[in-house]
C-alpha cells in the first residue's frame, strides 16, 4: 500500500513538472541580448562620426522555449539603423524605427526596445581617396607547392569616402581571409573588403577579385661568399669558412633563373665588438621575393681579425 502511495506521488510530481514546463515555455518572456549596428539610406555629401559605441543592447519578447534556446546556443545579432533622419538633426531615435528593425527579426521575436534609445553623430566634411587592396590568405598547399609570385587584385585600388581623420588613416584596405586545404593550383577567387570596423566610411567597389600563383616548389642549394660589415678600423678580417651553402626553396621553373648574385650572405663583426662572441653569425640580408631560404650551413663561423 505504501509502495503504491509513493508510486502516486511520484507521478503527480512528474505530472505538475511537466505542466509547470508547458506553461513556462508557452508564456512570453523579455529577453535582452547584445547586437551590432550598421547603418543603411545613408545621407547624401555627409561624413558622420557615431559618438557612442556600435554595439547596442535589445529587448526581445519571445517564448520560454526561445529564451531556453537563445541561452543554450546564443547567436550574433546584427541591427541596420536607417539614417534617413539626419538630413535635418544630428541623432536618430529608435523608438521611432521600432517596426523597421522588428522586420529584420524572426516573427516569434518581437522588439521592445533598444538601449541606449538614442544615437548621436558629429558631422564632418566628406572627403574621398583611394587606398590599395591588400589580399589576406590562409592556405595550405599540397606537398611541393607554394605561393610562386606576386599577388593580384582586381582593382588594385579602391576609393573610400568618409570623414577626414577616418579616411586619412586607411593606409589601406584588407579582404576577408581567403582560406584553402591541399591548394595544387592558381587561386582566383572573389573576397569581400574589411571596413575595420568602421561604419561610417563607404567603399566602392566593396570586394575585389583576388589571383594567388601557386606552383610546384623545390630545393636548391647555392653557395654564396660571406661578407664582413663594420670592419673598419682593422686592417684584415679573416672568416672560415668563406663561404656557406644556402638551402633555398624556389619555384620550379625559377631553378636556373636564380644564383649567387641574387643573394648575400654576411657577419657583423659588430656582434664581437659589442658581446663579444666566440663565432659570429651568418646573416642573409638579400634574397628574390618568392624565394624562402631554408637553411645556411654552417650558421656560424670563425673568424680572425688583425688590427
Amino acid at each position: 500500500m505504501q509502495r503504491r502511495k509513493l508510486s502516486i506521488f511520484f507521478r503527480c510530481i512528474v505530472i505538475s513538472f511537466l505542466a509547470w514546463t508547458l506553461f513556462a515555455i508557452s508564456s512570453d518572456y523579455d529577453f535582452t541580448k547584445r547586437a551590432s549596428v550598421s547603418y543603411v539610406n545613408l545621407p547624401e555629401n555627409k561624413a558622420f562620426h557615431p559618438l557612442q559605441s556600435d554595439t547596442v543592447s535589445i529587448k526581445l519578447r519571445m517564448s520560454g522555449w526561445e529564451v531556453f534556446m537563445q541561452r543554450v546556443k546564443p547567436d550574433t545579432v546584427g541591427v541596420q539603423v536607417d539614417l534617413s533622419g539626419l538630413k535635418n538633426r544630428n541623432f536618430i531615435v529608435f523608438s521611432s524605427q521600432i517596426a523597421f528593425i522588428n522586420r529584420q527579426f524572426p516573427d516569434d521575436e518581437q522588439v521592445v526596445s533598444v538601449s541606449p534609445d538614442t544615437l548621436y553623430f558629429d558631422f564632418s566634411k566628406q572627403t574621398q581617396r583611394k587606398v590599395p587592396v591588400k589580399a589576406i590568405e590562409d592556405l595550405r598547399f599540397q606537398k611541393q607547392y607554394g605561393i610562386i609570385g606576386k599577388t593580384r587584385t582586381v582593382p588594385e585600388y579602391v576609393t573610400i569616402t568618409g570623414p577626414l581623420d577616418d579616411v586619412a588613416s586607411i593606409e589601406y584596405l584588407e579582404t576577408d581571409t581567403i582560406k584553402g586545404e591541399n591548394v595544387n593550383t592558381d587561386v582566383r577567387t572573389v573576397a569581400y573588403l574589411n571596413r575595420q570596423q568602421r561604419t561610417n566610411i563607404t567603399i566602392y567597389p566593396t570586394f575585389a577579385e583576388v589571383i594567388i600563383p601557386v606552383g610546384e616548389v623545390t630545393e636548391k642549394i647555392i653557395e654564396l661568399p660571406l661578407h664582413v660589415e663594420n670592419s673598419k678600423g682593422y686592417t684584415s678580417v679573416r672568416v672560415l669558412p668563406s663561404k656557406v651553402k644556402a638551402t633555398i626553396l624556389l619555384a620550379v621553373k625559377d631553378y636556373n633563373k636564380y644564383t649567387a648574385r641574387d643573394f648575400e650572405a654576411v657577419v657583423d663583426l659588430d656582434a664581437w665588438k659589442d658581446h663579444h662572441v666566440s663565432s659570429l653569425p651568418v646573416i642573409i640580408t638579400k634574397a628574390p621575393e618568392y624565394c624562402e631560404v631554408l637553411s645556411v650551413e654552417p650558421q656560424n663561423v670563425d673568424f680572425f681579425v688583425r688590427r
